[in-house]
């Protein structure tokens, strides 16, 4: 088959900008083959080289005593004591769910676990986070129904529970829906495989599933904007297979125990390129492949089509030559392919071979360390529109209508479709804040979450960057976790657009601020730009997953109140109702200031919670509705009623940082009294939990009838 010519109309399609092609041609001296062009193409793009982030994303703090490995490699290490690390990581699939819905969101689950598994960890949890247009968008329906369809169908399928997550609504993403999918594994911390190839003449084993032509230009599309040609993106859109994903766990963890595995590294986004690249750079090797040797499910591949493949299921992996029988034994009993496509070689090279012809000759080491790096211009945003006069409302009624959102409703109808109980090591399950499950064998705990208020980053990023972690380290400490570390999905509109930059680097910086004072650094993650259909952006959304650590089963702290206990608020009240979800759902308003985060106070009172757990039957962070919302949850759990002393709107419904709703036993919250005075930490009394009503002041509802308004809002909203 003849190549096409490379013109101008190519190298466009290709995500390539002029100046990029010439420095191609700087770095090759002469025309680039079309596989070579697609090579490149799939390197130099955004989701795969960081180009517009990489300046920023250093600023970022990554180590601490318990960082094992931060980024750079498949997924983040820390310590979590007795010769035990858990490895994690959160990544977006944004572009391919909005295009197919159901494969979507699968294929971002399968990536996610054998980001995990590659290092020799079996996953144990799993979340997702999810933002959607407006409900009564007449493509959201379709949106939700599918990209929760194939969470469900991939992880249910592979057997890792789905521990957390969150989902909002939103008609800035109308046309631009994210799917960010985290997953979390354990492993032995003196094994832990990583992806640096060494040893020249090494065998390069290909593992998995066969090479067929989905996904081919995956990670191009992942580049660029939506507009009105979206339809013909779809075959760019990968297809997954659960049960082929279960085997290709168990064959890599069983070939790991024997000895085998020099490196390894999964084949995701741009599939054999990426993978091939990365192992070759990080070990200073060149790389040959002959293609005639890929296992294919199709006819008549080109190199092209086989370099970039996108398809699921796949590692690359450089295997001690001595053990390649054992190796390949250990496949072929779990029904994978096998097969050694190439070697490692101690030229700078990247050759590809198919077909007795070199498809593709280039200098290994600047596909990767030579790809464009932009210092893209940023403007600061403007400063927030004052916020208006706020009316007083009936609290209950404020109450209703946030319960009554399909943001603030109950999100059984979504959780309940994944398993979350299997491996029967779940503690937590979803809704009831952070999702925790045991490190079998141990006492230990660990705790999962994700968080981040979009309306406070577009507002004011930096003090958004700072919320998202805050918020994230909070939920963490309500049920007794120490936090660990963080991964962060960045996920954003343009970068081309100043204005856009400006909310990234806003971000960044808050974000790396509440890390760095939080000690909660960020391990792993993932960029996701050109988030805009037809110029208009998402909402800047800087998902931070996070996760703590409980070191013994008895210090969980529990998430449901009982007849009796008293409510105390931990933290300084201000009313801030800037950005509130009150102003959001109520009035329909987004004006005001994000709520400022003091991180000294958030590190002070958290530890101060942890301090004290012994004191504390039940605990949840006041965040979006403020302490009116925190009430009716814990309320909810407890199946029992609660009583607020005030019915000032700004007290129930501020968004104000650093606070915690606690519920104790009388002498409970006697010993929290004293020991908040001697540490200065602000708390009070402010209702008591019981009987069968929300009563906020002198306005009350039946808990019951309330439950029904919250269990029915999602499922009403989307028909």
């Amino acid at each position: 088959m003849q190549e096409p010519q490379i013109t101008p109309e190519l190298i466009e399609a290709h995500g390539l900008k002029p100046d990029e092609y010439q420095r191609i041609l700087d770095i090759i001296g002469r025309t680039p083959s079309f596989t070579e062009l697609g090579i490149f193409s799939a390197m130099w793009n955004e989701h795969c080289s960081y180009k517009s982030s990489k300046k920023w994303l250093r600023t970022l703090p990554t180590s601490g005593p318990q960082v094992i490995c931060g980024p750079g490699e498949n997924a983040g290490v820390v310590d979590i004591g007795d010769g035990l690390a858990v490895i994690f990581k959160m990544e977006s699939h944004n572009h391919p769910s909005y295009i197919e819905p159901y494969q979507g969101a699968a294929t971002g689950v399968g990536g996610i676990l054998r980001d995990v598994f590659t290092m020799g960890a079996r996953p144990i949890a799993a979340m997702n986070a999810l933002s959607f247009g407006r409900p009564d968008h007449p493509k959201t329906r379709r949106l939700v129904s599918g990209v929760v369809e194939g969470i469900g169908g991939y992880g249910n399928a592979f057997g890792v529970p789905t521990v957390g997550g969150e989902v909002r609504f939103h008609r800035s993403y109308d046309g631009n829906c994210l799917v960010n999918a985290f997953a979390a594994g354990l492993a032995e911390a003196d094994s832990i495989f990583y992806s640096a190839a060494s040893g020249v003449g090494m065998p390069v084993v290909y593992l998995g599933a066969k090479t067929g032509r989905d996904g081919v230009g995956g990670a191009t599309m992942a580049s660029a904007e939506f507009d009105d040609t979206i339809e013909e993106k779809r075959p760019t859109v990968q297809v997954g297979d659960p049960f082929t994903e279960k085997r290709l766990l168990e064959a890599c963890l069983e070939l790991m125990r024997t000895g085998a595995v020099i490196s390894i590294q999964d084949m995701g986004a741009a599939g054999l390129t990426c993978s091939a690249v990365e192992m070759g750079d990080k070990g200073g090797l060149g790389i040959r492949l002959n293609l005639d040797r890929v296992p294919q499910r199709e006819r008549g591949m080109t190199a092209y089509e086989m370099m970039l493949s996108e398809s699921q299921e796949r590692m690359l992996m450089v295997l001690r030559p001595e053990k390649e029988a054992e190796a390949k034994a250990i496949f072929d009993k779990w029904d994978l392919d096998f097969a050694i496509v190439g070697e490692t070689i101690a030229e700078d090279r990247f050759l590809i071979l198919h077909g007795n012809e070199v498809k593709a000759d280039l200098p290994l080491s600047p596909l990767s360390g030579q790809a464009p790096e932009y210092d893209r211009p940023w403007v600061a945003p403007a400063a927030p529109a004052p916020l208006g006069e706020v009316p007083a409302v009936d609290p209950i009624e404020g109450l209703k209508a946030l319960i009554g959102s399909p943001n603030y409703g109950s999100k059984a109808w979504i959780y309940q479709q994944y398993d979350s109980q299997v491996m029967a090591d779940t503690v937590r399950t979803p809704g009831l804040g952070a999702g925790v499950v045991r490190v079998h064998g141990t006492e230990k705990l660990l705790a999962f979450t994700s968080d981040v208020t979009p309306r406070y980053v577009k507002a004011n990023p930096e003090e958004g960057g700072k919320q998202a972690v805050a918020e994230a380290f909070r939920n963490l400490v309500a049920v007794g976790a120490t936090p660990l570390a963080t991964t962060d999905n960045l996920n954003f509109g343009n970068p081309e657009k100043p204005e856009i930059m400006g909310q990234f680097v806003g971000a960044i910086r808050g974000i790396g601020a509440a890390c760095a004072t939080l000690g909660m650094p960020i391990v792993s993650g993932n960029v996701s730009l050109y988030n805009e259909t037809d110029g208009q952006a998402i909402l800047p959304t800087p998902t931070i997953g996070a996760v703590g650590l409980i070191a013994r089963h008895a210090d969980l702290v529990g998430a449901a109140p009982a007849e009796g206990d008293l409510a105390i608020l931990l933290g300084a009240t201000t009313g801030h109702l800037g950005q509130s979800a009150l102003l959001a759902e109520v009035f329909r308003r987004e004006d005001g200031d994000a709520p400022p985060v003091d991180l000294e106070a958030e590190l002070r009172n958290g530890r101060f919670v942890l301090d004290n757990r012994d004191c504390l039957r039940a605990a949840t962070d006041l965040s979006d509705g403020g302490l009116a919302l925190a009430a009716f949850e814990m309320a909810l759990a407890g199946d029992v009623g609660v009583t607020l002393e005030t019915s000032e709107t700004a007290q129930l419904f501020g968004e104000d940082q650093a606070r915690y709703l606690l519920a104790c036993r009388f002498d409970g919250a006697e010993a929290l009294m004293v020991a908040a005075g001697k540490a200065g930490v602000p708390v009070a009394m402010v209702g008591r939990f019981g009987g069968g009503e929300v009563r906020f002041g002198d306005s009350s509802a039946r808990l019951a009838d309330l439950r029904d308004i919250h269990a029915s809002a999602l499922s009403s909203w989307l028909g």
